[in-house]
């Protein structure tokens, strides 16, 4: 499966769980019921999340293409 296929079937999951209303209500709910401390480790988490995700892919793709 090419990347962009991968990509766009990534895409279509995100958003049809996002729409879910289940979702929408814990994502609404959310904010009430972190403490502090809960906020400041999700925040750490994407962080870490997002270098992580950055290291992978320029381990995977080639730098021409970057």
């Amino acid at each position: 499966m090419s990347i962009v296929r991968t990509t766009v079937t990534v895409i279509g999951v995100a958003v049809a769980i996002s729409r879910h209303p289940l979702v929408r209500a814990g994502m609404k709910a959310a904010p009430h019921l972190m403490s502090p401390r809960m906020r400041e480790t999700a925040a750490e988490s994407a962080r870490v999340a997002a270098f992580n995700a950055g290291a992978l892919l320029r381990r995977i793709v080639p730098k021409s293409m970057l």
